[in-house]
């Protein structure tokens, strides 16, 4: 049977050459690649005729041989590092796997290479290595051999293939680089137990010989005076990081002094995948200077590996520097011509989208004008992509175009957009009937545009990011028609919930479809190979010291930590299934369903932390966080905010910086603490972007706190000037649901302002905005504010405004968080003590109830000005029922909070927490 059959896969599997990565890709053979060849060798031995099928000796059963295949297979494909792995690093992964063996493959190994000291020597030692993938005369189906088409049959047939091109210079020079890696040890770690050897070996290290060669040559002759292969009793151990290069197409010169070995090319652009995983995952965690040096040192060893310089570019744009982005993102497609592609985030076995072009420079200029707050700079840059892609027939990145388009539409508020793209995908400024298109008519026409390009073209991941930005298209627009009259016009004109959450189960889809289809296809990307081998050795650290009586392990996996390695499935696929689920939160947010956000921000937070990068993973803490303070007060929320501080520190993540001020403002407000108030004001005021364009939900957020800063300080007309002002800055944005929360801050205004009349439209206008959008939880509040408006107009109100709340109250009791629900009680309560007809000494519960459950919950959030209202009712209420010392003791109560908002006392502490 074969070995790994198989698991190379693709083209490198087929055929040698192309293993590399390359036309001419030769493996250049180091000592560590001799290593490799030689535990390959012993993990499948050259094939005997009539052999039986048992595993080959040492190994004492199939799980601890296929142990050994597994770790070799993660050897070729681990990109922890462009280095090469020393002589004393590859020893100690390999004592992991040899504890069964008391240590016999790593005397196994050592010995091996101590005795390679010529060139027949390596002749014969790669002579040996062609048995192993050559089956015997007479072999049968069940003999065990090596499949050449494997990941580990390709890789001996590499070095195989690079040993016979050697000249006879390049084998002397692989030998004394084999005196380095083998002589290059610390005498501290050491698997032997021969203190003669060891002496004699110190005696020669001491001893003032002019060669290298000389030194190995004394060694071999003692080391061949007291055993044989297989016998050995000393070990060779740390060796120092060598680089090599590993291909004639690959070549890199460095120091003679200082050589450098590094690793093949697909691991090197493994390596660059993985850092830029990393990047994207947590910028905060990869210091700007440090890797900018790293990468520096690897583009020294490979000036031909120009994707080195699209790291850089990243870094640069990761931590906001505009120039530096700017500089390495034009070197990396002046030096490359733009022929060598930047990375690979493609889950099919179709290479989604052959950047490195001109587009796709166009496209990535794009992305770094959006991300530094230049629309319009951003959009330029999207058209010529446009236009490029369409002269070079370039369908995928005209179609990653159009999802780019449709995100910076989506995100960035613009109030008009003409000609995003040229002709023929130019929208144009009309239909043929006159009337411009609106820009949020514009984003679904390129969002559905784009659905269609990467549906045909089979681009999984594209397909999967274009059904979210439907999903949040129609959670905040309506799709009006194009044509809104005649008798087939439709007058639906409200959202609909069932279309967000079909788009939403369908991009969930990519990660069906990768465990269906191209898991089969796709090979391992490196990083769980990497992850296996961290893994690994924290796994032979935590035995060696836990299981010091013990001279056994067991046979099993387990050893290994199975449970501990990495999903297999690629982080991009994970990201854009669990940003599915983050998007649900958002939805349920809108929709008012506190139980369902809580759910899926969970899910999130748990099932996808470990892919997601640090922004999104930040904002499911703060929907987290942001449900602590609704329904269980400031402190628990302030506690929970503590936690995530020190998981995302404040000066790389903003969401969880504006969560903080946002809770601080809140807390200020209630306790009538109005300098702390208009002083986070102010400071949302500064991080508000002054851009056009730009941060427009957060200077919708800042325009908020403002005006409900004056509310509460009693500047009615100031006030109102403000959300007067938001409210057109809304529509000329077209941002309704924000609009909706606008008109019921304006109703507000009115209503502590002794307007009622006044209010009453823009109550009305507001439930009407909610019932579009199914705002559910939202409309409940603005019903309740009509309900209160309604008694401000007089005690005649009352029976309709009492059928208002109880409209509201089961969307409100089940959904609604502490102050939500005690403004519901209180306005239960004043609608019974204004009813003329009722009777507090009839029915006191109706009254009382309602009021004691919300001066709980007021006590929780420390609202002074609800609770000294709560307290008045109930002042109101006892002295109806003759219960004089009730009444004198709600009445003090009622004191106490009007003296704390009126008399406000060590504000300073409202900024602590």
């Amino acid at each position: 049977m074969s070995l790994f059959a198989g698991v190379g896969g693709g083209a490198a599997a087929g055929d040698p050459a192309s293993a590399g990565g390359t036309g001419r890709a030769l493996l250049e053979l180091t000592p560590h690649k001799l290593a490799v060849c030689h535990l390959v060798q012993v993990f499948a031995p050259p094939a005997q005729a009539g052999g039986d099928v048992v595993p080959p000796f040492p190994f004492e059963s199939v799980a601890h041989h296929n142990r050994l295949g597994l770790f070799l297979f993660t050897l070729t494909r681990s990109c922890d590092d462009f280095r090469e792995p020393s002589l004393e690093e590859l020893l100690r992964q390999l004592k992991a796997v040899d504890d069964l063996t008391n240590g016999w493959l790593c005397e196994q190994l050592t010995s091996t290479l101590s005795v390679l000291i010529s060139p027949d020597d390596l002749f014969n030692f790669f002579d040996k290595l062609r048995g192993v993938l050559t089956a015997p005369e007479g072999a049968g189906a069940e003999d065990i051999l090596l499949d050449p088409n494997s990941q580990l049959g390709v890789f001996l047939r590499c070095c195989i293939l690079a040993f016979n091109s050697m000249t006879f210079e390049g084998i002397c020079h692989l030998l004394a680089d084999l005196v380095m890696y083998c002589n290059s040890t610390d005498a501290s770690y050491d698997l032997a137990e021969d203190e003669d050897f060891d002496t004699e070996m110190s005696n020669l290290m001491d001893a003032d010989i002019s060669s290298q060669a000389d030194i190995y040559q004394k060694y071999r002759q003692g080391r061949e005076s007291e055993s044989h292969m297989g016998e050995s009793s000393s070990a060779l151990t740390r060796a120092p990081m060598i680089l090599h290069d590993f291909d004639e197409a690959n070549t890199f010169k460095v120091d003679e002094d200082n050589p450098t070995s590094l690793r093949s090319r697909w691991q090197l652009e493994a390596y660059l995948n993985q850092q830029a995983d990393l990047l994207e995952k947590d910028p905060s965690s990869v210091p700007l200077n440090s890797f900018n040096a790293t990468m520096t040192q690897l583009q020294t060893l490979a000036p031909e590996l120009h994707r080195v310089q699209f790291l850089q570019y990243l870094n640069a744009l990761c931590h906001d520097d505009y120039v530096a982005s700017l500089d390495n993102l034009h070197r990396y497609f002046d030096y490359s011509s733009g022929m060598q592609g930047l990375f690979g985030r493609s889950v099919s076995a179709v290479q989604d989208v052959i950047v490195g072009k001109y587009e796709g420079a166009l496209l990535c200029l794009g992305n770094l004008h959006c991300h530094f707050g230049h629309p319009k700079k951003a959009l330029e840059a999207f058209s010529e992509a446009v236009r490029v892609s369409q002269m070079n027939n370039d369908d995928s990145c005209l179609a990653y175009v159009l999802g780019a388009i449709s995100n910076l539409l989506a995100k960035i508020g613009m109030s008009n957009t003409v000609g995003i793209v040229s002709s023929p995908y130019s929208l144009g400024t009309n239909i043929g009937l006159g009337t411009p298109l609106s820009i949020q008519q514009q984003l679904l026409v390129l969002l559905k545009r784009s659905l269609k390009r990467a549906d045909l073209l089979k681009l999984p991941s594209l397909l999967a990011f274009d059904h979210l930005s439907l999903a949040k298209f129609d959670l905040k627009n309506v799709q009006r028609p194009l044509v809104s009259f005649g008798p087939n016009a439709s007058t639906k004109l409200r959202t609909c919930p069932a279309d967000v959450c079909k788009n939403l189960r369908l991009s969930s889809r990519v990660l069906t479809d990768f465990g269906t289809d191209a898991l089969s296809t796709s090979s391992e990307n490196g990083s769980f190979s990497t992850s296996w081998l961290r893994n690994l050795a924290t796994a032979s650290d935590s035995r060696r010291s836990s299981s010091m009586k013990s001279t056994k392990l067991h046979n099993d996996f387990d050893n290994f930590h199975y449970l501990a390695q990495p999903s297999p499935v690629p982080s991009p696929v994970l990201q854009l299934a669990g940003s599915s689920y983050l998007l649900r939160a958002t939805a349920w947010e809108h929709y008012g369903s506190a139980p369902m956000v809580r759910m899926n921000a969970l899910v999130y937070a748990t099932c996808f932390a470990d892919a997601a990068s640090s922004s999104e993973l930040s904002l499911a803490y703060v929907k987290l966080i942001q449900q602590l303070a609704v329904f269980k007060g400031y402190s628990a929320a302030f506690c929970a905010l503590k936690l995530a501080e020190r998981k995302f520190p404040s000066s790389t993540s903003s969401h969880i910086q504006l969560l903080r001020m946002q809770i601080l403002h809140e807390r200020a407000l209630h306790r009538g603490h109005l300098k702390v108030a208009q002083q986070i004001c102010d400071e949302f005021g500064v991080l508000s972007s002054s851009v056009c364009g730009v941060d427009i939900e957060l200077k919708t957020e800042a325009s908020i706190r403002r005006a409900r800063t004056l509310l509460a300080a009693k500047q009615f007309s100031q006030a109102a000037a403000v959300a007067n002002s938001l409210f057109s800055t809304c529509y000329k944005y077209n941002m309704q649901v924000e609009n909706a929360s606008v008109l019921l801050l304006l109703a507000e205004i009115h209503k502590k302002s002794d307007n009622a009349v006044l209010g009453l439209p823009y109550a009305l206008a507001s439930q009407s905005f909610c019932k579009s959008f199914n705002l559910d939880l939202l409309g409940a509040s603005a019903t309740l504010t009509l309900a209160e408006l309604w008694l401000a107009l007089g005690s005649s109100h009352a029976k309709r405004a009492l059928s208002l709340v109880y409209q509201s109250l089961p969307m409100i009791l089940g959904h609604g968080g502490l102050e939500l629900r005690a403004r519901a009680h209180i306005v239960l309560a004043k609608c019974h003590l204004s009813d003329p007809k009722f009777s507090v000494a009839e029915d006191p519960e109706a009254v009382l109830d309602p009021l004691n459950q919300a001066t709980e919950d007021l006590r929780v959030l420390e609202h002074h000005e609800m609770a000294a209202e709560a307290y008045y009712l109930k002042a109101i209420a006892y002295n109806h029922l003759g219960k004089l010392d009730e009444r004198e003791e709600a009445a003090a109560c009622f004191m106490e909070h009007i003296t704390a908002l009126e008399n406000p006392r060590k504000e300073e502490d409202s900024l602590a927490y």
